[in-house]
């Protein structure tokens, strides 16, 4: 299945039935008059929000939505039966937006979660609604409003515990594949990563949701390499994985550009508890390990991992860390993710 996370829609919701106009005529019957009655509500586009889906790919098939139709009022003093709501469902964490694509309207963040997109129109006034005292036979029946039309944005934003960030070939996709079951794309070129994939790894009996996106270059937040498109898969995240390819000459500049980048993009990013690692340490000597773990530690001034994802080195602790910060984070501010097991 191809991943989307982006989409824009039509939604019409349902017009509101014709009131009627008509009298009763029936013979032998001692009082006639009008009988017409109103016509039913159109039906409302509703968004729910449901598990089963992890992509917005349907939409890119189906762009238009369109409510029924309120029945028109009849005779005998019926009412127009009222359109049904038609229900669109979406992938838990999907966000609404205006047209304008910056006016939010709805964040769906929990499963079940509903979100009336466009109500129906009113049914019209049938003429046995106008009858009074000074107007025994009136002869006016309104017709039904209509119903809400519009164009919007969804865009959807994965839910995960912690999101694996840093510049291509860090091993991201490494790691992912290493501590859980999901099977990323890994090749020894840059940008093999070109949608956010998703994992559960487990550590100590319990369970972390991990997403991996594509790795980000300096210029990134002005379209360079993928931009900063899928950043916005981490902005749920209770905690940042910033992994640094330990081969690299200049691993400060690395966590500094990537950095810059997640500023650029949106200062709360940075804001987000952030753990770094250096992956690779297979590959270098011990003094070259100390040596680059040092250099960093004096810049993001914690202590910094080093890791092996290819020799399953230290990935342990990362893991133990990255849960310990998650079930802090759910406690304090009621993390978003229901179904966390940490």
């Amino acid at each position: 299945m191809k991943f989307l996370d982006e989409a824009k829609i039509c939604v019409k919701a349902g017009d509101g039935g014709n009131g009627a106009c008509t009298f009763r005529r029936e013979k032998f019957v001692e009082f006639g008059g009008p009988n017409g009655g109103g016509g039913g509500k159109g039906g409302d586009v509703v968004f729910v929000a449901v598990d089963n889906l992890n992509t917005l790919i349907d939409f890119r098939y189906q762009q238009h939505f369109k409510a029924e139709r309120g029945q028109n009022g009849m005779s005998a003093s019926c009412t127009g039966r009222q359109g049904a709501d038609l229900i669109v469902k979406v992938p838990v964490g999907t966000e609404v937006a205006a047209e304008d694509g910056t006016t939010i309207l709805a964040d769906l963040a929990q499963a079940g979660d509903t979100f009336v997109v466009a109500r129906g129109g009113r049914g019209g006034r049938g003429n046995e609604s106008y009858k009074s005292s000074t107007n025994q036979a009136p002869r006016r029946a309104d017709k039904g409003d209509a119903g809400e039309e519009l164009w919007v944005w969804l865009r959807l934003k994965l839910i995960a515990d912690a999101g694996l960030v840093g510049m291509p070939n860090a091993g991201k996709s490494t790691l992912l594949s290493v501590v859980t079951r999901a099977r990323p794309k890994i090749a020894d070129y840059p940008f093999t990563t070109l949608h956010p994939n998703l994992g559960i790894a487990q550590i100590d009996g319990r369970e972390i949701l991990l997403a991996d996106i594509p790795g980000l270059i300096e210029g990134a937040s002005a379209g360079a390499g993928l931009g900063t498109r899928f950043l916005k898969h981490v902005e749920r995240c209770a905690v940042l994985i910033h992994l640094i390819d330990g081969t690299a000459d200049d691993v400060v500049q690395n966590y500094k550009t990537i950095r810059s980048e997640l500023k650029k993009y949106s200062p709360k990013l940075l804001k987000k508890i952030e753990i770094v690692a250096i992956n690779k340490i297979d590959v270098l000597t011990k003094e070259e390990i100390i040596s680059k773990v040092t250099l960093l530690r004096k810049v993001v001034r914690r202590d910094v991992f080093a890791i092996s994802a290819v020799g399953h080195k230290g990935i342990a602790d990362l893991l133990r860390a990255v849960c310990t910060i998650v079930i802090k984070e759910k406690t304090q501010h009621g993390y978003i993710r229901k179904k966390a097991s940490c």
